[in-house]
Protein backbone atom coordinates (compact mmCIF):
# COMPACT_ATOMS: atom_id res chain seq x y z
CA UNK A 1 0.00 0.00 0.00
CA UNK A 2 1.22 3.57 -0.96
CA UNK A 3 2.17 5.24 2.52
CA UNK A 4 2.71 8.97 2.23
CA UNK A 5 5.79 10.74 3.03
CA UNK A 6 5.93 12.88 5.95
CA UNK A 7 8.69 16.00 5.96
CA UNK A 8 9.25 18.56 8.86
CA UNK A 9 9.64 22.10 7.57
CA UNK A 10 12.37 24.45 8.48
CA UNK A 11 11.59 26.84 11.23
CA UNK A 12 11.46 30.45 9.93
CA UNK A 13 11.03 34.16 11.68
CA UNK A 14 8.24 35.42 10.30
CA UNK A 15 5.31 34.62 12.60
CA UNK A 16 1.45 34.79 11.54
CA UNK A 17 -1.70 33.05 12.82
CA UNK A 18 -2.83 29.58 11.54
CA UNK A 19 -5.78 28.34 9.97
CA UNK A 20 -8.36 30.63 11.07
CA UNK A 21 -11.10 30.81 9.07
CA UNK A 22 -14.97 32.19 7.66
CA UNK A 23 -14.61 33.90 4.33
CA UNK A 24 -16.19 37.30 5.21
CA UNK A 25 -18.31 38.82 2.29
CA UNK A 26 -17.16 42.57 0.99
CA UNK A 27 -20.28 45.53 0.68
CA UNK A 28 -22.37 44.28 -1.78
CA UNK A 29 -21.70 47.13 -3.61
CA UNK A 30 -18.67 45.58 -4.99
CA UNK A 31 -20.76 43.02 -7.15
CA UNK A 32 -19.73 39.87 -8.16
CA UNK A 33 -15.94 39.40 -9.19
CA UNK A 34 -15.30 38.68 -13.01
CA UNK A 35 -14.08 35.65 -11.89
CA UNK A 36 -17.63 34.03 -10.88
CA UNK A 37 -19.66 35.13 -14.22
CA UNK A 38 -22.27 32.96 -15.35
CA UNK A 39 -20.31 30.42 -17.50
CA UNK A 40 -21.76 30.22 -21.19
CA UNK A 41 -21.30 26.46 -23.33
CA UNK A 42 -18.14 27.74 -25.09
CA UNK A 43 -16.69 28.78 -21.88
CA UNK A 44 -17.25 25.05 -20.32
CA UNK A 45 -15.81 23.74 -23.58
CA UNK A 46 -12.93 25.14 -23.09
CA UNK A 47 -12.43 24.45 -19.64
CA UNK A 48 -12.85 21.36 -20.13
CA UNK A 49 -10.42 21.24 -23.17
CA UNK A 50 -7.86 22.81 -20.52
CA UNK A 51 -8.63 20.87 -17.78
CA UNK A 52 -7.87 17.79 -20.03
CA UNK A 53 -4.32 19.62 -20.98
CA UNK A 54 -3.86 19.33 -16.81
CA UNK A 55 -4.76 15.94 -16.42
CA UNK A 56 -2.14 15.10 -19.38
CA UNK A 57 0.55 17.34 -17.41
CA UNK A 58 -0.24 16.43 -13.94
CA UNK A 59 -0.01 12.76 -13.89
CA UNK A 60 3.30 11.31 -12.68
CA UNK A 61 4.70 13.70 -10.04
CA UNK A 62 5.32 14.78 -6.97
CA UNK A 63 3.28 17.53 -5.41
CA UNK A 64 5.19 18.82 -1.76
CA UNK A 65 1.75 19.79 0.09
CA UNK A 66 2.74 22.00 3.27
CA UNK A 67 -0.23 21.95 5.70
CA UNK A 68 -0.22 22.29 9.43
CA UNK A 69 0.39 18.63 11.08
CA UNK A 70 -0.55 18.88 14.79
CA UNK A 71 -3.48 16.93 14.75
CA UNK A 72 -3.47 12.96 14.09
CA UNK A 73 -6.74 12.58 12.46
CA UNK A 74 -5.83 15.58 9.89
CA UNK A 75 -2.74 13.71 9.42
CA UNK A 76 -4.54 10.53 8.89
CA UNK A 77 -6.92 11.85 6.59
CA UNK A 78 -4.30 13.63 3.83
CA UNK A 79 -2.52 9.56 4.04
CA UNK A 80 -5.72 8.59 2.86
CA UNK A 81 -6.26 11.46 0.49
CA UNK A 82 -2.16 10.20 -1.30
CA UNK A 83 -3.72 6.78 -1.57
CA UNK A 84 -6.34 7.66 -4.11
CA UNK A 85 -4.22 10.66 -6.15
CA UNK A 86 -1.74 7.76 -6.29
CA UNK A 87 -4.10 5.45 -7.72
CA UNK A 88 -5.66 7.97 -9.95
CA UNK A 89 -3.07 9.86 -11.12
CA UNK A 90 0.35 8.50 -9.94
CA UNK A 91 0.91 11.48 -8.01
CA UNK A 92 3.24 10.86 -5.18
CA UNK A 93 1.69 13.57 -2.42
CA UNK A 94 4.39 14.51 0.18
CA UNK A 95 2.72 15.76 3.16
CA UNK A 96 5.27 18.21 5.10
CA UNK A 97 4.06 19.09 8.69
CA UNK A 98 3.71 22.19 9.74
CA UNK A 99 3.53 23.63 13.09
CA UNK A 100 2.42 27.61 11.69
CA UNK A 101 1.47 28.10 8.18
CA UNK A 102 3.78 31.19 8.10
CA UNK A 103 6.30 28.73 7.58
CA UNK A 104 5.37 27.97 4.46
CA UNK A 105 4.62 31.50 3.10
CA UNK A 106 8.25 33.00 4.35
CA UNK A 107 9.53 29.94 2.16
CA UNK A 108 7.99 31.23 -0.44
CA UNK A 109 9.21 34.79 0.75
CA UNK A 110 12.26 34.07 0.30
CA UNK A 111 12.49 31.93 -2.79
CA UNK A 112 10.97 34.96 -4.29
CA UNK A 113 13.97 36.99 -2.79
CA UNK A 114 16.44 34.44 -4.36
CA UNK A 115 14.57 35.02 -7.81
CA UNK A 116 13.41 31.39 -7.80
CA UNK A 117 10.40 31.71 -9.95
CA UNK A 118 9.53 28.77 -11.16
CA UNK A 119 11.42 25.37 -8.85
CA UNK A 120 9.72 26.38 -5.85
CA UNK A 121 9.95 23.96 -2.64
CA UNK A 122 5.96 24.60 -2.07
CA UNK A 123 3.62 22.77 -4.18
CA UNK A 124 0.33 23.36 -2.47
CA UNK A 125 -0.75 24.95 0.96
CA UNK A 126 -3.10 24.76 3.19
CA UNK A 127 -4.12 28.76 3.92
CA UNK A 128 -6.31 31.10 5.14
CA UNK A 129 -6.78 34.74 6.35
CA UNK A 130 -3.36 36.25 7.33
CA UNK A 131 -1.16 34.36 5.52
CA UNK A 132 -3.42 34.37 2.45
CA UNK A 133 -3.41 38.48 2.58
CA UNK A 134 0.43 38.40 3.04
CA UNK A 135 0.76 35.94 -0.09
CA UNK A 136 -1.57 37.68 -2.14
CA UNK A 137 -0.19 41.12 -1.33
CA UNK A 138 3.04 40.25 -2.29
CA UNK A 139 2.23 38.20 -5.70
CA UNK A 140 3.18 34.92 -4.27
CA UNK A 141 -0.01 32.82 -5.95
CA UNK A 142 -0.86 31.25 -8.94
CA UNK A 143 -3.80 33.25 -10.40
CA UNK A 144 -6.67 32.11 -11.85
CA UNK A 145 -6.72 28.52 -11.23
CA UNK A 146 -9.14 27.47 -8.84
CA UNK A 147 -12.15 28.65 -10.31
CA UNK A 148 -11.78 26.58 -13.47
CA UNK A 149 -11.06 23.39 -11.55
CA UNK A 150 -14.33 20.99 -12.66
CA UNK A 151 -15.41 20.27 -9.08
CA UNK A 152 -15.11 24.04 -8.24
CA UNK A 153 -18.82 24.10 -9.52
CA UNK A 154 -20.06 21.68 -6.56
CA UNK A 155 -19.46 24.92 -4.17
CA UNK A 156 -22.00 26.86 -6.08
CA UNK A 157 -19.83 29.94 -6.59
CA UNK A 158 -22.58 32.38 -8.27
CA UNK A 159 -24.74 31.84 -4.95
CA UNK A 160 -22.43 30.94 -2.22
CA UNK A 161 -20.00 33.86 -1.77
CA UNK A 162 -17.40 32.18 1.29
CA UNK A 163 -16.07 30.84 -1.47
CA UNK A 164 -15.00 33.72 -3.75
CA UNK A 165 -13.70 35.62 -0.35
CA UNK A 166 -11.33 35.03 2.53
CA UNK A 167 -11.76 37.08 5.77
CA UNK A 168 -13.20 39.69 3.23
CA UNK A 169 -10.62 39.67 1.14
CA UNK A 170 -11.90 38.84 -2.77
CA UNK A 171 -9.64 34.94 -3.54
CA UNK A 172 -9.39 35.49 -7.63
CA UNK A 173 -9.06 32.27 -8.64
CA UNK A 174 -5.87 31.99 -6.40
CA UNK A 175 -7.71 29.46 -3.94
CA UNK A 176 -9.85 26.28 -3.69
CA UNK A 177 -12.37 26.37 -0.62
CA UNK A 178 -11.62 23.04 1.43
CA UNK A 179 -13.68 23.19 4.20
CA UNK A 180 -15.37 25.10 6.89
CA UNK A 181 -14.80 25.43 10.72
CA UNK A 182 -16.59 27.07 13.74
CA UNK A 183 -16.10 27.95 17.60
CA UNK A 184 -16.69 25.22 19.30
CA UNK A 185 -16.97 25.00 22.99
CA UNK A 186 -17.13 21.70 25.32
CA UNK A 187 -17.11 21.30 28.87
CA UNK A 188 -17.40 18.10 31.96
CA UNK A 189 -21.10 18.03 32.12
CA UNK A 190 -19.59 16.42 35.81
CA UNK A 191 -18.82 20.05 36.82
CA UNK A 192 -21.36 22.23 35.62
CA UNK A 193 -24.89 21.10 33.66
CA UNK A 194 -25.53 24.52 32.75
CA UNK A 195 -22.53 26.12 30.05
CA UNK A 196 -22.66 29.90 29.23
CA UNK A 197 -24.15 29.68 25.79
CA UNK A 198 -23.52 33.83 25.11
CA UNK A 199 -20.74 36.29 26.34
CA UNK A 200 -22.56 37.77 28.67
CA UNK A 201 -23.37 34.43 30.75
CA UNK A 202 -19.63 33.56 30.08
CA UNK A 203 -18.96 36.47 31.85
CA UNK A 204 -21.24 35.33 34.78
CA UNK A 205 -20.39 31.82 34.84
CA UNK A 206 -16.57 32.75 35.17
CA UNK A 207 -17.16 34.90 38.31
CA UNK A 208 -19.80 32.45 39.64
CA UNK A 209 -16.79 29.84 38.48
CA UNK A 210 -13.38 31.17 39.64
CA UNK A 211 -10.52 29.71 37.83
CA UNK A 212 -12.19 27.00 35.64
CA UNK A 213 -12.01 28.52 32.04
CA UNK A 214 -9.02 30.46 30.21
CA UNK A 215 -7.51 30.97 26.50
CA UNK A 216 -4.18 30.27 25.26
CA UNK A 217 -2.25 33.55 24.72
CA UNK A 218 -1.74 35.11 21.74
CA UNK A 219 -0.28 34.46 19.38
CA UNK A 220 -1.65 31.05 19.52
CA UNK A 221 -4.56 31.16 16.71
CA UNK A 222 -7.35 29.40 19.16
CA UNK A 223 -6.45 32.13 21.74
CA UNK A 224 -6.86 34.84 19.16
CA UNK A 225 -10.48 33.18 17.63
CA UNK A 226 -11.67 34.02 21.22
CA UNK A 227 -11.04 37.67 21.23
CA UNK A 228 -12.16 37.78 17.98
CA UNK A 229 -15.28 36.07 18.83
CA UNK A 230 -15.79 38.97 21.88
CA UNK A 231 -14.73 41.50 20.00
CA UNK A 232 -17.79 41.05 17.70
CA UNK A 233 -20.14 40.16 20.37
CA UNK A 234 -19.52 43.37 22.34
CA UNK A 235 -20.17 45.69 18.96
CA UNK A 236 -23.19 43.82 18.19
CA UNK A 237 -24.07 44.92 22.16
CA UNK A 238 -22.70 48.34 21.71
CA UNK A 239 -24.27 48.79 18.34
CA UNK A 240 -27.73 47.55 19.90
CA UNK A 241 -27.93 50.29 22.20
CA UNK A 242 -26.53 53.55 20.22
CA UNK A 243 -28.37 52.40 17.19
CA UNK A 244 -24.56 52.67 15.64
CA UNK A 245 -23.00 50.30 13.19
CA UNK A 246 -19.30 50.24 14.34
CA UNK A 247 -18.88 46.52 13.95
CA UNK A 248 -18.75 46.98 10.20
CA UNK A 249 -15.35 48.39 10.67
CA UNK A 250 -14.13 45.03 11.64
CA UNK A 251 -14.39 44.44 8.04
CA UNK A 252 -12.31 47.24 7.33
CA UNK A 253 -8.32 47.25 8.05
CA UNK A 254 -7.22 48.00 10.93
CA UNK A 255 -5.91 51.78 10.92
CA UNK A 256 -4.63 53.99 13.48
CA UNK A 257 -7.59 56.31 13.12
CA UNK A 258 -10.13 53.48 13.57
CA UNK A 259 -7.99 50.97 16.28
CA UNK A 260 -8.71 52.39 19.38
CA UNK A 261 -12.81 52.89 19.16
CA UNK A 262 -12.88 49.19 18.14
CA UNK A 263 -10.35 47.45 20.62
CA UNK A 264 -11.36 49.80 23.25
CA UNK A 265 -14.08 47.65 24.43
CA UNK A 266 -12.12 44.65 24.10
CA UNK A 267 -9.59 45.43 26.57
CA UNK A 268 -12.71 47.48 29.16
CA UNK A 269 -14.28 43.14 28.58
CA UNK A 270 -10.30 41.75 29.56
CA UNK A 271 -10.08 43.86 32.33
CA UNK A 272 -12.83 42.49 34.22
CA UNK A 273 -12.56 39.20 32.71
CA UNK A 274 -9.10 38.10 33.63
CA UNK A 275 -9.32 37.62 37.63
CA UNK A 276 -11.81 35.57 37.68
CA UNK A 277 -9.98 33.28 35.03
CA UNK A 278 -7.45 30.19 35.29
CA UNK A 279 -4.51 31.45 38.17
CA UNK A 280 -6.66 34.60 38.17
CA UNK A 281 -5.81 35.81 34.13
CA UNK A 282 -2.17 36.19 35.27
CA UNK A 283 -0.61 33.24 33.72
CA UNK A 284 -2.43 32.07 30.42
CA UNK A 285 -1.88 28.60 28.44
CA UNK A 286 -0.02 28.05 25.29
CA UNK A 287 -2.23 25.97 22.87
CA UNK A 288 -5.04 24.30 22.72
CA UNK A 289 -3.23 21.48 23.61
CA UNK A 290 -2.66 22.20 26.68
CA UNK A 291 -6.19 23.98 27.39
CA UNK A 292 -7.25 20.33 27.07
CA UNK A 293 -5.28 18.34 29.51
CA UNK A 294 -6.18 21.29 31.84
CA UNK A 295 -9.56 19.63 31.54
CA UNK A 296 -8.68 16.31 31.11
CA UNK A 297 -7.20 17.14 34.81
CA UNK A 298 -9.92 18.92 36.09
CA UNK A 299 -8.43 22.27 36.46
CA UNK A 300 -10.66 23.55 33.93
CA UNK A 301 -14.60 22.73 33.36
CA UNK A 302 -14.95 25.08 30.18
CA UNK A 303 -12.97 24.94 27.41
CA UNK A 304 -12.85 25.83 23.53
CA UNK A 305 -11.80 24.64 19.98
CA UNK A 306 -11.97 25.37 16.47
CA UNK A 307 -11.76 21.60 15.28
CA UNK A 308 -14.93 20.32 16.89
CA UNK A 309 -13.79 16.67 15.44
CA UNK A 310 -11.16 16.83 18.15
CA UNK A 311 -13.34 16.57 21.16
CA UNK A 312 -14.62 12.90 20.47
CA UNK A 313 -11.50 11.68 19.28
CA UNK A 314 -9.82 12.85 22.73
CA UNK A 315 -12.25 11.02 24.44
CA UNK A 316 -11.94 8.01 22.77
CA UNK A 317 -8.17 8.15 23.29
CA UNK A 318 -8.60 8.94 27.11
CA UNK A 319 -7.39 12.51 26.56
CA UNK A 320 -10.77 13.98 27.69
CA UNK A 321 -13.14 12.48 30.30
CA UNK A 322 -16.63 10.83 28.63
CA UNK A 323 -18.57 13.21 31.00
CA UNK A 324 -17.20 16.00 27.93
CA UNK A 325 -20.02 17.55 25.97
CA UNK A 326 -19.63 20.31 23.34
CA UNK A 327 -21.72 22.52 22.28
CA UNK A 328 -22.52 26.00 19.91
CA UNK A 329 -22.93 29.60 21.63
CA UNK A 330 -25.91 30.79 20.91
CA UNK A 331 -25.09 34.25 20.19
CA UNK A 332 -22.60 33.29 17.07
CA UNK A 333 -20.40 30.76 16.54
CA UNK A 334 -17.15 32.48 14.68
CA UNK A 335 -16.57 30.55 11.21
CA UNK A 336 -14.47 30.42 8.43
CA UNK A 337 -13.75 28.65 5.34
CA UNK A 338 -10.01 27.63 4.75
CA UNK A 339 -8.69 26.82 1.34
CA UNK A 340 -5.75 25.43 -0.45
CA UNK A 341 -3.40 27.31 -3.16
CA UNK A 342 -0.72 27.06 -5.10
CA UNK A 343 2.49 29.20 -5.10
CA UNK A 344 3.06 31.26 -8.11
CA UNK A 345 6.92 29.27 -8.64
CA UNK A 346 5.79 25.78 -7.66
CA UNK A 347 7.51 23.37 -9.54
CA UNK A 348 4.46 20.97 -10.31
CA UNK A 349 1.37 23.59 -10.14
CA UNK A 350 -0.53 21.09 -12.67
CA UNK A 351 -0.49 18.03 -10.62
CA UNK A 352 -1.00 20.37 -7.69
CA UNK A 353 -4.24 21.40 -9.28
CA UNK A 354 -5.14 17.57 -9.67
CA UNK A 355 -4.62 16.86 -6.02
CA UNK A 356 -7.37 19.87 -5.04
CA UNK A 357 -9.63 19.17 -7.92
CA UNK A 358 -9.70 15.63 -6.09
CA UNK A 359 -9.82 17.24 -2.48
CA UNK A 360 -13.10 19.05 -3.76
CA UNK A 361 -14.80 16.37 -4.93
CA UNK A 362 -18.17 14.34 -3.52
CA UNK A 363 -16.15 11.67 -2.37
CA UNK A 364 -13.17 13.47 -0.41
CA UNK A 365 -15.36 15.87 0.86
CA UNK A 366 -17.72 13.35 2.57
CA UNK A 367 -15.05 11.42 4.30
CA UNK A 368 -13.30 14.36 5.69
CA UNK A 369 -17.27 15.38 6.76
CA UNK A 370 -17.17 12.04 8.74
CA UNK A 371 -17.16 12.53 12.39
CA UNK A 372 -14.64 9.66 13.03
CA UNK A 373 -12.39 10.48 10.13
CA UNK A 374 -12.38 14.32 10.62
CA UNK A 375 -15.36 16.32 10.70
CA UNK A 376 -14.80 19.02 8.71
CA UNK A 377 -17.66 20.91 7.17
CA UNK A 378 -17.88 20.27 3.67
CA UNK A 379 -17.91 23.57 1.72
CA UNK A 380 -19.91 21.53 -1.24
CA UNK A 381 -23.50 22.62 -1.87
CA UNK A 382 -25.94 19.22 -1.60
CA UNK A 383 -28.25 20.89 -4.36
CA UNK A 384 -25.13 20.60 -6.66
CA UNK A 385 -24.74 16.75 -6.29
CA UNK A 386 -26.53 14.16 -7.78
CA UNK A 387 -29.07 11.71 -5.57
CA UNK A 388 -26.10 9.15 -5.50
CA UNK A 389 -23.23 11.77 -4.36
CA UNK A 390 -25.55 13.47 -1.58
CA UNK A 391 -25.84 10.07 -0.04
CA UNK A 392 -21.99 9.66 0.54
CA UNK A 393 -22.70 12.53 3.34
CA UNK A 394 -25.00 10.24 5.55
CA UNK A 395 -23.76 9.47 8.70
CA UNK A 396 -24.52 7.03 11.84
CA UNK A 397 -25.36 8.38 14.94
CA UNK A 398 -22.15 10.36 16.80
CA UNK A 399 -20.24 10.06 19.56
CA UNK A 400 -22.39 12.01 23.08
CA UNK A 401 -19.39 14.31 22.94
CA UNK A 402 -19.52 15.48 19.90
CA UNK A 403 -20.66 18.44 18.80
CA UNK A 404 -25.18 17.58 17.92
CA UNK A 405 -25.88 18.01 14.19
CA UNK A 406 -27.41 21.45 13.37
CA UNK A 407 -26.19 23.19 16.53
CA UNK A 408 -24.61 26.05 15.38
CA UNK A 409 -27.65 28.13 14.71
CA UNK A 410 -25.52 31.44 13.86
CA UNK A 411 -22.58 32.09 12.32
CA UNK A 412 -20.46 35.29 12.73
CA UNK A 413 -17.52 35.98 10.19
CA UNK A 414 -13.44 36.73 10.66
CA UNK A 415 -12.56 40.34 10.93
CA UNK A 416 -10.46 41.55 8.17
CA UNK A 417 -7.17 39.62 8.77
CA UNK A 418 -5.38 43.43 9.60
CA UNK A 419 -7.12 42.86 13.23
CA UNK A 420 -5.12 39.87 14.34
CA UNK A 421 -1.66 41.98 14.52
CA UNK A 422 -3.67 44.65 16.22
CA UNK A 423 -5.29 42.65 18.49
CA UNK A 424 -2.19 41.03 19.11
CA UNK A 425 0.17 43.81 19.86
CA UNK A 426 -2.66 45.44 22.40
CA UNK A 427 -3.06 42.24 24.01
CA UNK A 428 0.65 41.70 24.28
CA UNK A 429 1.01 45.61 25.70
CA UNK A 430 -1.52 44.94 28.24
CA UNK A 431 -1.71 41.72 29.09
CA UNK A 432 1.88 40.01 28.26
CA UNK A 433 2.73 37.76 30.70
CA UNK A 434 5.57 34.81 30.55
CA UNK A 435 4.21 31.54 30.35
Amino acid sequence: MYVIKSLLALPTLKHLSRYSTYAMVLSVCIGISASTASPTTDDLNQTLSSWQQIEAQGKNQDVYFYAWGGDPQINAYLQWAAEEVDDKYNINLVHVKLSDTSEAVSRVLAEKSANNNDKGSVDLIWINGANFATMSENSLLLKQWANKMPNFALTDPYNNPAVNFDFGVPTNGMEAPWGQASLTFYYDSLSTDKPPTTLNELVNWTAQNPGRFSYPKPPDFLGMSFLKYALVMLHEKQDAKTGGNIKAQLNLPATEQNTNMILDPLWIFLDDLHPTLWRKGEQFVQTGAQMRRLVDDTELSLAFTFSAPEVPAAVQRYDLPQSIRSYAMSDGSLSNTHFVAIPYNASHPQAAQLVANFLLSPEAQAKKQTPAVWGDKTVLVQSTLSPEQQALFKTDKSHPSALPFDSIKRTISEPHPSWVDAIMQGWQTRYGVSP
